[in-house]
């Protein structure tokens, strides 16, 4: 019964987004990102009570669903923003690929945070505060505030993963794989950090 729970859930999730964004006319980026951390702090905790193969399954079907609202338009708000993205998609691919890679629940759970949270926050942060400090790279606008906002939060993913585990690596080798995450969220294209960020957590970690 639970993969069941799990689909209405994220099904109410993306529901009154939309109809926060068809009624309250917020900043387009906002929306995208508040349901983009929402959904992706609840998938983090998916493992606590779903099998992989579950994961995994519902990993597959948040793609299909996601790809048939973007080209026929369902849920408007996901699909809002002006310039050339899959995140979505690259969001669902993670779900079901990070499953596929490790079967440690922190691990998975730290992984997809780096996507859910941070990512997320990094957005909402730089498009507030960080007007004043934006740059150019690859045909992306970013900002150092937004860009130190992701930095912020995968430390302190890293550094809630590293005290959980046994025996941690030592903490520079942490703090390194934040800066190399960093650098890939600022350089991958049309939303390609939403897979290449967790994927390379989920590969350092497992």
């Amino acid at each position: 019964m639970a993969i069941y729970y799990t689909i209405i859930t994220v099904f109410i999730i993306l529901l009154f987004n939309e109809l926060w964004w068809r009624f309250k006319k917020p900043n387009d980026e906002i929306s995208r990102k508040a349901v983009h951390i929402i959904v992706g702090c609840f998938v983090a905790f998916w493992p606590f009570y779903l099998s992989w193969l579950d994961i995994q399954l519902l990993g597959i079907a948040f793609f299909i669903t996601v790809y048939i609202s973007k080209h026929l338009n369902i849920f408007k708000a996901i699909h809002s923003v002006q310039r050339p993205t899959w995140g979505e998609l690259f969001f669902a691919i993670s779900v079901t690929s990070v499953a596929f890679i490790t079967h440690d629940k922190l691990v998975y759970m730290t992984a997809i945070l780096s996507m859910g949270l941070a990512d997320g926050l990094a957005a909402i942060f730089g498009s507030y505060f960080g007007s004043g400090t934006n740059y150019r790279i690859f045909g992306s606008t970013k900002s150092v505030v937004g860009s130190l906002t992701f930095l912020v939060v995968i430390i302190g993913l890293l550094d809630n993963y590293r005290l959980h585990v046994i025996h941690p690596a030592p903490a520079v080798i942490y703090l390194l794989l934040a800066v190399i995450a960093m650098i890939l969220e600022n350089v991958s294209v049309l939303g390609l950090d939403n897979l290449a960020v967790p994927l390379l957590i989920a590969i350092w970690l497992r």
